[in-house]
This record gives C-alpha cells, structure tokens and sequence, in this order.
C-alpha cells in the first residue's frame, strides 16, 4: 500500500492524528524501570537500552489502539553505542507489530553511494551475499534536503514505489530555525523555508497515492501559525509531519493549518508530553490519558 493511504487509513481507523515522539531520556525514565536493569546488568550501556526498550513498549502497549503511528528519534539511542542501536531497532519492530507505522528521525542524508546506504538502511533493503534484507524497516525516515535532490534521490527510490515515506525538513521547531530558514531568497522573493515546500512537493508529484498525497512528506513546525498556512497552500499534496505541540509552545489552534481541508495531510507530534507525563509506576496510564486528551484537541480543529 502506498505510504500516504497507509497512514491515512491508520488515522481514520484510529480517529486520531497524534504521532508519539519515542524519545527516552535517562534521567526521566521511572526508577523502578532503571534500577531493575541496573540490578541485572550492572552500570553499563547494556542496562541503558534494556530499560529504555521496556519503557517503550509501556508506552506502545498504552497507545496502540489510539495513534496511527510512532516517531523514534535515533540520537537518543546512538547515544549509548551500539547497545542503544539494538535498542532503537528492537524499538521499531515491537511498534510496527503493535500495527503502528513507524517512523525513523534520523534527518539523514548525504551524496551519491552515502545516501543511498542510508536509504537502504532505514527504509529500503541492503544487499547480503546476494540476498535482500531490510535492516531496520521503518515505514519512513526523516531526512535534510540542503544537498539538493541528488541527496534525495536515493531515499525516493528505496521506497519501493511510495510504499515506504520520508518527511523532509521545511520548517523546523527550533528556536533559531529562522536564522536560515526565513531568510527571503533574492530570486524568488520568498522564505528559504517557503522555496523548500515548492521542492518537496515537486519531488513527490510524480508518485502519489489514491488519497491524493504524495509518499514525500515534509517537516513543518506547528508553533509558527502563520508560516504553516503558508506552507500547507504551496504543498497540497504534501502529508506534513509536524513537531512544536506541547513542550515546545504550539497547541491545537497553532497546528491547524497543517491539516489539509479533508481533516488531512498532517499528524503532529508529541514527545515529553505523552512518555513522561509521569515518572512513577502509573507512566503508562498517563501516557494514555495524554494521548486522549491530545486527540480531542486535535479532532476538535481538524475539520
């Protein structure tokens, strides 16, 4: 199925456009999770990414019958070596067998043979002594577009004809995203944000689903109302992958305007907010409560 009518239809089965941000900090997982691990495998990497993985299955097993999808933000697992690693990825297969599409947060990218390994390695298949085998498997994987399309290429084919997604970086959440990205272009007098938007939807017009929605989505922040109106009118058939609810400011009136006329073409993401609404042993439950809560306001806006 192509990847756009995926996610669409996970979010009308769900009634929801709430993406859960599984970004574990140590200092915030619960205690009793940490010192368990710590008990059996003493002070090491190896504890770190046990108890990370027990504490995201918590939280999917708490929200797997309320969101469409997953964003695991790799960082947080490279950090601990290659033990983090195997958490991520152990990470990513118990989501997508909870029926969770599961996007990978990795803002790759690079030329030519590099990309093209990175590609195959979040999204596509890599070559094993002439055997295809996907490697993580996610359904799709964020990536940066500054080296132009010959850096996005490689992830465009890997998604074996739009069943797999990338979600490019337009507009990001970050405090200092405007130092770049709203800088008006001399040629086109417009944003460097706003030219991205007519790259992306330009990259995906040739590959899009029955929903009408390209496989190449993009990232665009939802605490900046007005630069998101904008963005959404140039990439109509962009599904939009949107952080900055929540911890970093936005709430569901900010977000709006990502969403396309149908209800639509965006699912907004929410990290802090959902996994540590709680510290103590009920982390799960809260996570629930904060995805419930999370979802009438976004059904409330979205049309």
């Amino acid at each position: 199925m192509h990847f756009a009518d995926h996610l669409i239809a996970e979010m009308k089965k769900k009634n929801s456009a709430v993406c859960v941000g599984l970004d574990p900090r140590l200092a915030q997982i619960p205690a009793f999770i940490v010192n368990e691990q710590r008990e059996i495998h003493g002070d090491t990497f190896t504890a770190v990414a046990n108890a990370f993985l027990v504490f995201n299955k918590g939280i999917i097993d708490a929200v797997k019958d309320l969101v469409p999808c997953v964003k695991v933000q790799i960082a947080f697992y490279e950090e601990y070596g290659f033990q983090g690693i195997w958490a991520f990825e152990e990470t990513c297969k118990y989501a997508k067998e909870a029926g969770l599409i599961v996007i990978a947060d990795a803002k790759r990218n690079d030329i030519g043979s590099t990309a093209e390994a990175y590609a195959k390695a979040f999204i596509g298949k890599t070559d094993l002594f002439g055997e295809k085998i996907a490697v993580y498997d996610a359904d799709a994987v964020t990536v940066t577009p500054y080296l132009g399309y010959d850096g996005i290429k490689p992830f465009i084919e890997a998604s074996n004809h739009g069943e797999k997604g990338i979600f490019v970086l337009v507009k990001t959440s970050n405090p200092s995203a405007g130092d770049l990205q709203e800088r008006v272009t001399v040629d086109e007098k417009m944003s460097v944000a706003a030219l991205m938007a007519h790259f992306v939807e330009s990259w995906g017009s040739e590959d899009l689903g029955e929903s009408g929605y390209s496989n190449v989505g993009a990232v665009v922040a939802g605490n900046s109302k007005k630069e998101a109106e904008t963005l959404r009118k140039i990439m109509p058939s962009t599904f939009l992958l949107v952080p900055g609810y929540g911890a970093q400011g936005g709430g569901a009136e900010d977000v709006a305007p990502c969403f396309a006329e149908d209800g639509f073409g965006a699912i907004v993401n929410n990290s802090r907010g959902i996994i540590f609404a709680s510290d103590g042993v009920d982390y799960a439950e809260a996570a629930r409560d904060a995805v419930i809560k999370m979802n009438e306001d976004l059904n409330g806006v979205r049309g």
